[in-house]
């Protein structure tokens, strides 16, 4: 097994997951307020 050196992996792709992670949960935030917001105003 090769010896863990700290500091020295590559994280760019855990960091463009995370920033995927981050959009999908904001968006879908976004749209379920949109969802209540329509239901509130509709009256269902």
């Amino acid at each position: 097994m090769a010896e863990f050196k700290h500091g020295t992996m590559d994280i760019a792709d855990h960091e463009k997951t995370f920033s995927g992670f981050v959009k999908f949960v904001t968006r879908a935030v976004i749209g379920i307020f949109v969802v209540l917001i329509f239901l509130a105003l509709v009256g269902a």
